[in-house]
């Protein structure tokens, strides 16, 4: 087990190093995998048994638009002409938190070291983001981050750079249609410049570089051949690099800046009226009582992001500033009854207003609010503001078909309801003009189904009952107004 960051034994024994963990699990090994019976019966122990011969395993494409939409890349050039996808390629972006492991630039690297030794020259654009100052400094050092820059790559800053638009790409305002591939797993519209007519495509960080190469969407490295300086044919070979350093990792300075042992007198200072930084005030807690009275801010319809919650790009300059970000909440999300984004009905005034606005107009009339949403909600980044943006404006509740895990547990970090239709068709039931009472909620516990009474215009009313995930210490958050004011109540005790 691990307690306060030290590695203990399973009899409590202290574990001094790594090595003592491994010859400890190795002690168990017989334990730490399926039984024999398993292995020889799969069917028998599981709902459904995936075979994969990974001799026929090859290099996949996926998207544009979303990270499920996977195409061999032997298949591309039949999609990419049935699907109008642009085949030339303007960038080929490598980096930021994923893919951008000092293996990754390794092996990224041998490709672009290939290019450079066979005469061939980059058709596309190159970026390179390493995933920390560690990784770029090593990297650096071992010669790796030479060769993309003998290769006229653009070396970003050791953070999320491109993947969520923080690059300023030239010309990307005149929102042309254009592909562009990654080694990010995000690859949602708009996300990466802001461009909706982007088609951004994610792979591995050797077919980013393969591919940036050709310059085309359709090359396929495992078969086709480029033409080199000097007019002969040379084709590409399988990419390498070391797991790990060699050397092992180095750093000059790695960012970080050890605390104050008492922090009692450290005072933070922020201008009040500054527009990027702001001091967080603590959410109002849950007073035991259930929530009546709502109002419907959206029923978002198809696919709802994070980045359709709290965009990226442009809007991070606000991130430390939580008011001012929860101006972009829910602006990309798209509104169930008129087809539109960041258009939304106001019961109040029976008028339609920008989803932050309308917000904010009910949380002045002390009307809390409550979002429905369709499968996997919350699908992409990890960013906290999905959820702290619509909790700041006076959201409690989020109900809908399906989470995506993450943005579910933020949403109840930060005090909210995050629930899920026991009946996914009730989605149906939800109209513009619903109240929404709860008649239960005073009875929260783990494992019981909420009940959702649901008013309609004409007055006629439907019960809904909600599931939820909610253990007893997420059930204490949502009681204490968030986890952050739990643990400062627990510290003041």
């Amino acid at each position: 087990m691990n307690c306060k960051g030290l590695i203990f034994d399973l009899d409590g024994t202290l574990l001094d190093t790594l090595q003592d963990l491994a010859d400890a699990a190795n002690e168990i090994k017989e334990h730490l995998t399926g039984d024999a019976e398993v292995y020889a019966n799969p069917e028998k122990y599981f709902d459904q048994v995936i075979e994969i011969n990974l001799s026929e395993l090859e290099p996949h494409l996926n998207g544009p638009f979303t990270p499920d939409l996977a195409t061999p890349v032997s298949k591309m050039k039949e999609a990419a002409a049935s699907n109008g996808w642009p085949t030339s390629i303007e960038w080929g972006l490598i980096g930021s938190c994923t893919n951008s492991s000092y293996e990754d630039l390794a092996r990224a690297s041998s490709i672009a070291k290939q290019a450079i030794d066979k005469g061939l020259t980059f058709k596309s654009k190159l970026g390179i983001n390493p995933g920390s100052e560690q990784v770029r400094y090593t990297a650096d050092r071992d010669g790796i981050m030479g060769i993309f820059e003998e290769a006229n790559a653009t070396i970003f800053t050791n953070a999320c750079g491109p993947c969520i638009g923080q690059w300023d790409r030239e010309g990307a305002d005149k929102q042309e249609v254009n592909s562009i591939v990654h080694s990010f797993n995000r690859n949602f519209k708009k996300r990466a410049d802001g461009n909706p007519n982007t088609n951004a495509f994610v792979m591995s960080p050797e077919m980013v570089a393969a591919i940036a190469i050709a310059g085309r969407l359709d090359f396929n490295p495992l078969t086709d051949t480029l033409t080199n300086n000097k007019g002969e044919e040379v084709k590409l070979v399988g990419p390498h690099g070391d797991e790990l350093p060699s050397r092992g990792f180095d750093v000059e300075d790695n960012g970080y800046v050890e605390p104050a042992a008492d922090g009692s007198s450290v005072e933070i200072s922020v201008n009040p009226d500054s527009e990027r930084i702001q001091l967080l005030s603590p959410f109002n807690p849950w007073n035991g009582e259930n929530i009546t009275g709502m109002k419907l801010l959206i029923k978002a319809e198809g696919k709802c992001t994070t980045d359709h919650i709290s965009m990226a790009g442009p809007w991070l300059r606000y991130r430390g500033h939580l008011d001012n970000i929860s101006n972009n909440c829910l602006i990309g999300a798209l509104n169930a009854f008129n087809g539109e984004t960041n258009k939304v009905k106001n019961q109040l005034s029976n008028s339609y207003g920008e989803v932050p606005a309308t917000a904010r107009k009910y949380k002045a009339a002390g009307v809390s609010t409550i979002v429905v949403g369709d499968h996997n909600y919350g699908e992409g980044s990890s960013r906290e503001h999905a959820a702290m943006e619509p909790r700041h404006l006076g959201v409690m509740v989020v109900l809908v078909k399906s989470f995506a895990r993450i943005h579910e547990t933020n949403l109840k970090k930060q005090g909210m309801l995050g629930l899920t239709f026991a009946t996914e068709s009730d989605y149906n039931k939800i109209q513009e003009d619903d109240t929404f009472n709860f008649l239960d909620l005073d009875k929260f516990a783990p494992g019981k189904p909420l009940t959702l009474e649901v008013v309609h215009a004409d007055g006629s009313k439907e019960n809904i009952i909600c599931n939820h995930t909610y253990n007893a210490p997420q059930i204490d958050w949502f009681r204490a107004g968030s986890a952050l004011n739990l643990i400062k109540s627990m510290q003041e005790a």
